[in-house]
């Protein structure tokens, strides 16, 4: 399985993100380049707004073109339905939760077989999670140490509003599927869409 292995601040200062997005909370040391920037092309900024997403959301090329592809075919505007696939994704809906503190680490929780959904056990990060959908951290693991650490760094995060969140028990439930306006994530998904129609 290919894992992206870049340094998190490097590649969040090269695309113009905020380290928080990525559920980060140093600053890099490195101060960014005084020099006059260099015009960018449209292909360009549309290759960054890809990048972006597919950074943000942990997602690599071949997973993240099958993503655009199925929500191209589905009723609605595809760049929306892009966002909403990818809010979806299991390791994404942990992270919101705040039951892991980035991303990179819902992902390893899945993997490591320690959330059910709906009572069984799902150890898929891209699982994608329905309205209705319980995802909950398993009994044997709710005492572990690792969780009692998580929730003392992720207890004064906001919670979406599509989810609801039962911090004492590590359970949530999908309520909706979100909207444009509930993702708050940097990207120009239109820029996106652009770039695959070509």
């Amino acid at each position: 399985m290919a894992v992206n292995k870049q340094p998190v601040l490097k590649k969040c200062r090269s695309l113009g993100i905020e380290p928080a997005y990525m559920g980060v909370f140093k600053k890099s040391k490195k101060t960014l380049d005084t020099r006059r920037p260099k015009k960018i092309s449209e292909y360009g900024m549309q290759l960054k707004e890809k990048q972006k997403a597919k950074f943000i959301y942990g997602v690599l090329e071949k997973q993240f073109r099958n993503y655009f592809d199925v929500a191209s075919k589905r009723r609605g505007v595809v760049g929306e339905n892009l966002l909403r696939m990818l809010e979806l994704r299991l390791d994404n809906v942990i992270f919101r939760l705040g039951f892991a503190r980035t991303r990179r680490e819902a992902r390893q929780v899945v993997g490591h077989k320690l959330v059910l959904v709906n009572g069984k056990r799902v150890n898929i990060p891209s699982y994608q999670c329905k309205v209705g959908d319980t995802v909950e951290v398993r009994d044997k693991s709710k005492t572990m140490q690792r969780f009692k650490d998580i929730l003392d760094v992720t207890g004064n995060m906001l919670i979406p509003e599509w989810l609801t969140c039962d911090r004492e028990n590590l359970r949530g439930t999908i309520q909706q599927v979100p909207n444009r306006e509930q993702i708050d994530v940097p990207v120009n998904e239109t820029l996106i869409v652009e770039l695959y129609s070509k």
